[in-house]
């Protein structure tokens, strides 16, 4: 009993759902970009059918983990959210989204989850984010975020299309950026090199990126799956998945991917 009391507690703290579908015949986890989350990916629910539940990841030291110490690495996160969703993960077909930070999440957990239980998404879904085994990523992750001061933190968050209208209160600045640098640092810890004749996945893979956004490695994710890869460009810049317009698009989509894989 108290097991079951502490696996409940672990559901609620780590996984958000704002709109429950018990009956639903596929599951998408959503991953959160650095610096963000539950609140919009969260609300992705009121997009779908009933077909499909929405569950998003909570990271700690945000929302209602904000008195928990944030994660330092990789490892730790997918620990975290494999120990939480396994029994979920068995009950019924999943799919991943992860946007940005989010996809190397969504794609280490899905990596786990091959490795150790033999489990795979019908689909993985990943947003604004280079391919893990490009060249571009290295880059990235060479990004002095961690001893940026905060002028240049906010103006790397910028530049990416972060939101400047939240800017001005003094509160949510320091959150924000706190929660940025921490995410970045977890980023800088995350490792992965194709080996030559391995090819990790064998679900599709969709690429979605944003019109206006910088230019990504995303042909690269083709070498991590056996299973079909593509491409699909939505107008606006880094954040255009919080376009309602953009959303709904997004949302349809996803839906015919995963009805085409589980039917």
């Amino acid at each position: 009993c108290v097991v079951v009391f502490g696996f409940f507690l672990g559901m609620e703290k780590v996984i958000a759902c704002a709109h429950k579908r018990p009956n639903a015949l596929c599951r998408l986890i959503c991953f959160p970009w650095a610096g963000g989350g539950t609140t919009e990916l969260a609300q992705w629910g009121t997009l779908f059918s009933n077909s499909i539940e929405v569950f998003c990841v909570r990271l700690p030291g945000r929302e209602t983990r904000c008195n928990e110490p944030f994660m330092k690495d990789m490892t730790s996160i997918v620990n975290e959210v494999t120990s939480v969703l396994l029994k979920e993960l068995h009950e019924k077909p999943f799919a991943f989204f992860g946007h940005s930070f989010g996809s190397y999440l969504s794609f280490a957990v899905a990596l786990h989850l091959k490795e150790k239980y033999g489990l795979e998404p019908v689909h993985l879904f990943v947003s604004g984010a280079h391919a893990p085994n490009s060249e571009a990523i290295t880059h990235t992750k060479g990004i002095p975020i961690s001893d940026a001061n905060d002028e240049e933190v906010l103006a790397y968050i910028q530049i990416v299309g972060g939101t400047p209208e939240l800017l001005p209160n003094e509160d949510l600045r320091k959150e924000v950026l706190l929660t940025f640098r921490e995410d970045f640092r977890v980023f800088q810890t995350f490792f992965f090199e194709k080996a030559e004749m391995d090819i990790p996945l064998s679900c599709d893979i969709t690429c979605f990126s944003g019109s206006d956004d910088k230019p990504y490695d995303l042909r690269a994710w083709q070498e991590v799956t056996s299973g079909d890869t593509s491409f699909y460009e939505f107008p606006g810049g880094h954040f255009y998945l919080l376009e309602s317009s953009n959303g709904i698009l997004l949302a349809k989509h996803i839906t015919r991917c995963i009805e085409k894989a589980i039917l």
